[in-house]
């Protein structure tokens, strides 16, 4: 006597679902990720009772036609030769140790012009920051 199955089973795997909750998943990280503040950390700086005044910072400007102008503090730019500028700082230098030297230089000034201005500070030992002038 032969008895037929009733019921057969099949061996595939239904995918409908994972994908559901893959989208499910993506949708949630996509909301909550709009959530996240970038500047997350909040400070609270101690207060100071006196003001300081903040240093003169003697000035090398580099101009798009390769030109150097110099200046310390308050004091017009003044053109000078390549040659000159390492006079300059050594002079502020001696006037004020604790001098800043700022560069300012045209967007389209080639890298080694400013690395040579760059070079004279890490010789001298001065304190040198890149300055970048707002649009």
């Amino acid at each position: 006597m032969a008895l037929k199955q009733r019921f057969t089973i099949e061996t595939n795997f239904s995918m409908a679902s994972m994908t559901d909750v893959i989208f499910l998943l993506l949708i949630f990280f996509m909301i909550t990720s709009t959530f996240v503040v970038p500047n997350s950390i909040q400070v609270l700086l101690p207060r100071s009772q006196q003001q300081t005044q903040a240093k003169p910072i003697t000035r090398v400007t580099i101009d798009k036609d390769l030109n150097y102008y110099v200046a310390n503090a308050n004091e017009t730019e003044r053109q000078v030769s390549f040659e000159d500028i390492t006079p300059f700082l050594q002079s502020a230098y001696s006037a004020d140790p604790s001098i800043f030297v700022a560069l300012y230089a045209d967007e389209t000034v080639p890298y080694r012009e400013i690395v040579r201005v760059l070079d004279i500070a890490n010789q001298n030992q001065f304190k040198m920051v890149l300055m970048t002038r707002p649009n």
